[in-house]
């Protein structure tokens, strides 16, 4: 019996839940220091190994339905995917250069001045 395409993406979308809540575990424990949680914060954003990085890859997912939208929306006016596009552009121009931000902020402040 095959499974369907929305049990599949719920099932998919759970397993991301358990990892996210992993990472958000290994966060919450008094160890992690400054340096661990910049490496942590720059994982989720880097791109450098396509498709590298939770946030670029969320955005992907994002924009592939954006693409999806355009082919089906009744009117072709933008109503749907216009937000998804908008969405994955703050997703990887606003909350990822934030995380970049973040994990700068980290990393210099463990410099000696």
């Amino acid at each position: 019996m095959s499974r369907t395409r929305l049990e599949r993406v719920r099932a998919a979308v759970g397993i991301t839940a358990l990892a996210l809540q992993q990472i958000e575990d290994d966060l919450g424990v008094d160890d992690v220091d400054q340096e661990e949680l910049a490496a942590i914060l720059r994982e989720l954003i880097e791109d450098t190994d396509p498709p590298g990085g939770f946030i670029p890859a969320v955005a992907q997912l994002v924009t592939t339905a954006a693409r999806r939208a355009e082919q089906i929306e009744p009117d072709r006016d933008g109503g749907a995917s216009c937000p998804l596009h908008e969405a994955a552009a703050l997703l990887t121009d606003d909350a990822g250069q934030r995380l970049i931000w973040a994990a700068r902020a980290l990393a210099d402040t463990r410099r000696p001045a």
